[in-house]
């Protein structure tokens, strides 16, 4: 099996009038929707042909019949069902091989490979990994998994509060090991 790190984009399909719904309120749904797709490709840019990981992309709806800056190497895997934390837990456990999973959202225009690679180096001693959002929520999760995730992971989580990363951090027990990343703003609104 491959231990090579799997890092997952991880978000909202850009559609028209469809996601970014707070930010399309603020600036217009078609500049909310430029912001998605720019964003977007920048991270494919960013990521997909670093070499420390396999970039995954993971939109939901399901990202097949989307258009990719041609050359970038990027797999297209389907979220699955269920609320976000069922979707990103699916996300994770799904990834091949065996190596570290890091999920990311597609909403966070300050992440760099240096967020990412630090967050696998605090993987090689902790279960989890946190990057924590100015707004009380996260950018980025990863899990070495050398320990399984519990049952109740990510269950009862106010998404989209500033409760977030409490509520998740508390939905996983206190018997795994977790670290915490740079903190970064997210584009909630």
């Amino acid at each position: 099996m491959n231990d090579t790190p799997s890092l997952i984009l991880f978000g909202r399909r850009p559609r028209y009038g469809a996601g970014k719904s707070r930010l399309a309120r603020r600036i217009g749904a078609l500049a909310a929707l430029r912001f998605q797709q720019g964003q977007l490709t920048v991270l494919l840019h960013r990521f997909s042909r670093d070499r420390r990981w396999i970039t995954r992309l993971c939109l939901t709806p399901t990202p097949e019949s989307l258009r990719l800056p041609s050359g970038l190497p990027c797999h297209r895997v389907p979220q699955g069902r269920g609320d976000l934390g069922q979707r990103m837990l699916h996300a994770l456990r799904t990834a091949p091989g065996r190596g570290p999973v890091v999920l990311i959202g597609t909403d966070i225009p300050a992440v760099t490979p240096d967020h990412i690679a630090a967050a696998l180096r605090a993987l090689r001693q902790a279960d989890l990994v946190f990057g924590p959002a100015e707004d009380g929520g996260y950018w980025l999760i990863g899990w070495s998994r050398r320990r399984p995730l519990p049952p109740q992971a990510l269950r009862g989580v106010r998404w989209s509060t500033p409760q977030a990363l409490t509520d998740s951090l508390h939905s996983l027990g206190p018997h795994l090991r977790i670290a915490r990343g740079a903190i970064l703003p997210d584009v909630d609104f």
